[in-house]
């Protein structure tokens, strides 16, 4: 068997840091015997959340700042890589913990054009799935706008815009996608609201690495007989490789660990791998040497 590597897979930049952020954390938490909380999941790969929780991380619902609270000066809390709303962050900071902002820096740079457009009045729709955590986080930054809609399709941008052009039809309209969005998905969105306004500015906030990925995603289904995309289930990015890897017409599958490789697979000459941007080295790994073996 032949196993071939996408050309770029695995951590993004924003992940590594965030991850590399919370281990020092963890270590210096360790040391001085106090706690380190996120808020929420600091990325989305059950591996690598296992791995901080073993090093004393403990993930929090965003509803359960009152054991922040309870620790006070003696905790650390890492807003995780998605981002959070500034509304979360202003009753975050309104404490007396420790703050390390692990916000992925093109997740902010969206947040804070998000905020500029919702405070110059434009009408907001956000591409992108409603109940993601950098959605969740980017609404909140739109406080200001007269109208704000997350819409995950051609369907729901159509009914979205529809509903707006009836209340307000000379409306000032910008479309936001969320980072891990795929551009022919958000063209095609930004297509549909078009034909309501067709002054829709389109705001480009698609993460590099996440087009990075899936263009070498494409070029890998090209030299393979099946391919397999490494990485949490939980994660929108990850999720979005499979479906480009399901248009193709291969053989695919998403697998969180070497055990769940389908059996199949190992009677494929060439087969290829590819990984979400939330993905470890480590899991990439391990799923090549299962297959070799």
């Amino acid at each position: 068997m032949t196993i071939i590597r996408a050309r770029v897979l695995g951590f993004c930049m924003g992940v590594r840091r965030a991850v590399e952020l919370t281990v020092t954390q963890a270590k210096k938490a360790a040391e001085e015997g106090s706690a380190v909380y996120t808020l929420g999941h600091l990325i989305h790969n059950p591996q690598v959340l296992a791995d901080l929780e073993k090093q004393g991380v403990i993930a929090l619902k965003q509803n359960a700042l009152e054991r922040i609270q309870e620790k006070g000066k003696n905790c650390c809390v890492i807003i995780r890589a998605h981002g959070i709303s500034p509304q979360a962050e202003e009753k975050l900071r309104g404490m007396e913990c420790k703050i390390t902002d692990a916000t992925c820096p093109n997740v902010k740079k969206n947040q804070l054009k998000t905020q500029e457009l919702s405070r110059a009045g434009y009408s907001l729709f956000l591409a992108g799935e409603s109940a993601h955590a950098e959605i969740e986080g980017i609404t909140g930054y739109a406080s200001s706008a007269p109208f704000c809609k997350a819409v995950v399709n051609t369907q729901q941008a159509r009914e979205a815009a529809a509903a707006l052009h009836e209340t307000n039809s000379n409306a000032k309209t910008a479309l936001i996608g969320q980072t891990t969005i795929s551009q022919d998905e958000y063209r095609e969105i930004g297509n549909e609201i078009k034909k309501y306004f067709p002054d829709l500015e389109i705001v480009n906030t698609i993460c590099a690495a996440t087009a990075e990925r899936q263009q070498a995603l494409r070029e890998l289904l090209n030299e393979v007989d099946a391919i397999i995309i490494a990485g949490g289930k939980e994660s929108a990015n990850t999720r979005r490789l499979l479906v480009i890897a399901q248009e193709s017409g291969k053989p695919c599958a998403m697998v969180e660990r070497a055990s769940e490789i389908p059996r199949e697979f190992f009677s494929f000459k060439t087969i290829g791998i590819s990984a979400g941007a939330s993905t470890p080295d480590s899991l990439i790994n391990e799923i090549e040497s299962a297959l070799a073996d």
